[in-house]
């Protein structure tokens, strides 16, 4: 996953004029739409920032009925960027009289990309939670009525993601974040703990705690674990899910926490690469025995857990043998899924400037080698859990009126099932059948056939 300030962003201050484009003739409340690209900390904030304009009185709504559309834009590699750019232009063509507002890490570290791909106004990351107020120039709030509650188009009360920390203090020698992020910050423990139930008195079945580094978490005493410790002791969460932690935050203290079952059993550690040479060329603070050191306490505290990674291939210098070396190690550690990428030289970072930098040719064979590693190995998985029941979070219908529902396990696989009934927002027994798509159909099974078990999976 995605882990000063700088480049061509400039920072906006009171007073200062804004390039919003003037709406046209509007009949009630004005209309707003909302993407995101990228890691799960952008995800946590837009939603924060959907929830406040939801709350203001905007209506939400597709890309070409807005009045106002926001991007909250990646720029961890070159295809994110491009992906941002893109989006921009479609926009403008969709929806020429929108206002269209970039924001996020591209637009932190490359304004003027967005600028003349057709963004109206561009706002870097500090700028973000400004959001409304800077939009509230031309659409003034005490124009807004008061906010229709359950409205169509708000988003499914399922899964919510809270930030509780910001930035990155580790330089690692690809790593664009700590530039266009910051350094470290933590939300207070209050703040998160009040959001969480603000959240799960909304209807959130779960939550899923994120930022750059979670696991760096400290703020007056309070680490991680105790921030997980003290959420589940004082909140009434369904579902506590924690975003990617890097192998030295796992530890047999940390593990003790998923003796609640609320907890979801899975991990994302991102590994980068499975070579130690590359490691210390890419500036990681781990060695390979430190990550089969971190993946043997998960698993010993909990063997159904799944455990993803993230894979980059082509890092420069990486030669044919330290590649196979990550091969192994991903086909030995048999992961959940890999999220493999290529290195993407990004400007400003000690890597970009690195000689022996890889041919493309070279990294897009190694992507696709990792990418069947990666099939494979989540269907490896996927298949040991067949004909065991566990417990199923309904996210939605894969398509409106088809009846096929989707959700995700309490070890995230995802799950397909068909239902006459709505099965949206509801955390239900089901038993894994078969293998189907990219994951697994299974029949919902009646909660009273269901007797309490003590783990989230059982054998039949």
């Amino acid at each position: 996953m995605c882990p000063g300030l700088g480049g061509e962003y400039t920072s906006l201050t009171e007073g200062d004029s804004v390039n919003i484009m003037t709406p046209g003739t509007m009949s009630g409340a004005p209309k707003i739409a909302f993407h995101t690209l990228g890691c799960k900390l952008n995800q946590a904030e837009t939603e924060k920032l959907l929830w406040q304009a939801i709350d203001a009185g905007y209506v939400i709504s597709s890309v070409e009925d807005a009045d106002i559309c926001v991007l909250n834009t990646c720029t961890v590699t070159h295809i994110a960027d491009r992906k941002a750019r893109h989006l921009v232009r479609l926009w403008r063509k969709k929806n020429p009289r929108a206002t269209i507002v970039a924001t996020g890490c591209y637009a932190e570290r490359a304004a003027q990309d967005l600028r003349t791909a057709g963004a109206s106004t561009v706002l870097g990351n500090a700028e973000k939670q400004r959001l409304l107020d800077i939009i509230a120039v031309v659409y003034p709030a005490g124009c807004i009525p008061q906010p229709v509650r359950d409205r169509d188009g708000q988003p499914n009360r399922v899964r919510s993601f809270i930030k509780i920390q910001d930035g990155c203090d580790t330089h690692c020698a690809y790593c664009i974040v700590p530039r266009v992020r910051g350094r470290e910050r933590c939300l207070p423990p209050d703040e998160v703990i009040k959001e969480i139930k603000a959240r799960v008195s909304s209807g959130y079945k779960e939550i899923v705690l994120t930022g750059t580094k979670i696991g760096s978490y400290q703020l007056n005493g309070t680490d991680l674990r105790q921030l997980v410790k003290r959420v589940l002791s004082e909140t009434a969460v369904e579902r506590l899910h924690l975003s990617s932690l890097q192998p030295q935050d796992i530890s047999p203290q940390l593990m003790e926490l998923w003796q609640d079952k609320r907890l979801c059993h899975h991990f994302h550690l991102a590994l980068q690469s499975g070579s130690d040479s590359v490691l210390a060329r890419m500036g990681r603070s781990y060695s390979i025995k430190d990550f089969v050191t971190a993946v043997g306490l998960v698993r010993q505290a909990l063997p159904e857990a799944s455990i993803t990674t993230d894979i980059m291939v082509g890092f420069p210098g990486e030669s044919d043998a330290e590649f196979l070396e990550s091969y192994r190690l991903c086909e030995e550690v048999g992961f959940a899924a890999i999220h493999v990428f290529p290195y993407s030289p990004r400007p400003g970072t000690l890597a970009a400037k690195m000689s022996h930098q890889v041919p493309e040719k070279v990294k897009k064979a190694r992507s696709q080698q990792m990418l069947a590693l990666s099939a494979a190995s989540a269907e490896r998985f996927r298949q040991r859990f067949l004909e065991q029941k566990t417990i199923v979070l309904w996210e939605g219908e894969v398509s409106a009126g088809s009846h096929i529902y989707s959700g995700l396990t309490h070890n995230y696989i995802r799950v397909f099932a068909h239902s006459t009934e709505p099965l949206t927002g509801h955390i239900l027994p089901a038993k894994l059948l078969r293998l189907y798509e990219d994951g697994v159909w299974v029949d919902v099974v009646p909660e009273r056939s269901y007797p309490a078990i003590p783990s989230p999976f059982s054998r039949c």
